[in-house]
């Protein structure tokens, strides 16, 4: 199994709580925009742009098991109209709060893991690492769900024409004459024939037969 990363205090999504303490009921509260990271959002749907700024409010508090972190996110996101594929802008902000608790360490600074501890419970916790708590994994999970699944241009957007692709918002009156299905393949082959066959098929004499005709009377 790879060894964890560890990390970065350079990463603009990693905080220190060092200052903070472990005192319980500390406080400290922290503004900071970073650049938003790549895939930030509901990817192929809508989502904040990589690079975007992304506005962060947080309230850090230290508690007996760890830091309970509280805060928003605020940013432009982008889109598509699920109705009629126009460009689609909205003002995100997005509420969360998690905590971060306190590792078990021995003196060289492995975690222990405790007796009865559920292996699938400790993979959904996060840790704090040397005093470092990474938001970035928290911030992905809030911003998908602070966004629309199927984002529109407006509420009452009426989409585009299902025959020809029209959208629909710039031609209100925008229609197609209803053709009966039980004459249209009627109607294509009449479009294919020659003017003889027409009269053959509708039982007319040719014009030259009718003039000779008309000569023998």
């Amino acid at each position: 199994m790879a060894a964890k990363t560890r990390l970065d205090h350079r990463n603009p999504f990693v905080f220190d709580t060092h200052e903070l303490g472990r005192r319980p009921g500390a406080l400290q509260r922290l503004t900071r925009t970073v650049d938003a990271p790549r895939d930030f959002g509901l990817q192929g749907v809508v989502g904040v742009p990589e690079g975007a700024p992304v506005e962060l409010e947080l309230r850090l508090e230290s508690v007996m098991e760890g830091v309970l972190v509280t805060g928003t996110a605020r940013a432009a996101a982008q889109g598509e109209c699920v109705r009629c594929l126009e460009p689609v802008g909205l003002r995100l902000e997005a509420d969360f709060q998690e905590m971060f608790s306190y590792p078990d360490a021995d003196d060289r600074g492995r975690v222990i893991a405790e007796p009865g501890d559920d292996a699938e419970e400790d993979e959904s916790r996060l840790f704090i690492e040397d005093g470092l708590i990474d938001l970035e994994p928290v911030l992905r999970d809030a911003v998908v769900l602070a966004l629309p699944m199927q984002p529109v241009c407006r509420d009452d957007c009426p989409g585009l024409c299902s025959e020809c692709g029209a959208r629909l918002a710039d031609d209100p009156d925008h229609h197609h004459a209803a053709v009966d299905i039980r004459w249209a393949a009627l109607q294509g082959l009449a479009d294919t024939m020659t003017d003889g066959e027409k009269d053959e098929m509708g039982g007319d004499v040719p014009r030259s037969a009718r003039a000779d005709e008309k000569q023998e009377k």
